[in-house]
């Protein structure tokens, strides 16, 4: 453990965390003595979440159920953050356009490909799919 001159702060590492201390920690700060930032600076803890995330795994606090608290906006607030939005969205619908047309293009040129491969080659890659009867079907028609 190292200590600074004025004796103020303790600079700790994180194996020097034995359950108790930090059991303690939070006691602390769920009492209200302490603030997480405060208890930071007072223990030495360098780690920007550490007291959080003890106060998540060793505190009484429901951290699950906890409600996300939002603040009201403004109209105008709201108005800017929609505006965002909507470019956020005509960005993300001329990039899937620009990716339809590409691929459509690509179609094309695959197709034209494999018209160029079957006259030159003399064979056919492409399968012809007629609408024939199965033959549970031409039975059936047969019997009547």
């Amino acid at each position: 453990m190292k200590t600074s001159v004025n004796n103020v702060t303790t600079k700790r590492t994180q194996k020097d965390y034995s359950l108790s201390f930090k059991l303690q920690l939070v006691e602390e700060v769920e009492q209200g003595f302490l603030t997480k930032s405060q208890a930071k600076l007072k223990y030495g803890i360098q780690g920007d979440s550490t007291v959080t995330k003890w106060l998540q795994k060793y505190g009484n606090f429901d951290w699950e159920n906890q409600l996300p608290t939002t603040m009201s906006k403004t109209p105008e607030q709201r108005i800017l953050e929609l505006e965002a939005r909507v470019k956020l969205l005509e960005k993300q619908k001329a990039r899937a356009e620009h990716l339809a047309e590409r691929a459509d293009k690509k179609v094309i040129i695959f197709d034209m490909l494999v018209d160029m491969a079957e006259k030159e080659y003399d064979i056919q890659i492409r399968k012809n799919y007629k609408p024939e009867l199965s033959n549970a079907s031409k039975r059936n028609k047969e019997r009547p």
